[in-house]
């Protein structure tokens, strides 16, 4: 695995990703959770082709800035790059874009490698 490693996730936004619909709002727009996980998607797949057998990423710690409303039937794009591994801990910056190529939000997120089995043992 190495720094630089990058994933473009996309998604139409649905009445169920909307903020009333989800419950972070009461407007017929992309919710923010909804941007989040999207940009939490892109960050688990840029990494998952260099992960050994039976590990995974967990999302740890994810901030972002959700500045402008996207509506229902437009597509969202969210990129994750990975900038820095520190053991089991890997950075990203993250950013979405609508359709347009308009961001509308940015931040960063964290992520852990673990081994599927034993985390899952866990619980």
């Amino acid at each position: 695995m190495e720094v630089g490693l990058t994933y473009t996730a996309s998604a139409t936004v649905t009445e169920a990703l909307t903020a009333a619909s989800m419950g972070s709002g009461d407007m017929a727009v992309l919710a923010t959770p909804a941007m989040m996980a999207l940009m939490e998607h892109a960050a688990m797949m840029a990494v998952a082709s260099a992960l050994p057998e039976g590990s995974t990423t967990v999302g740890s710690f994810i901030s972002s800035s959700h500045v402008r409303p996207t509506a229902v039937g437009r597509r969202v794009t969210a990129t994750a790059v990975l900038t820095a591994i520190e053991e089991r801990k890997l950075s990203f910056d993250v950013q979405a874009q609508d359709e347009e190529g308009v961001v509308i939000g940015k931040g960063s997120h964290v992520r852990f490698v673990v081994d599927r089995a034993r985390f899952l043992s866990k619980i």
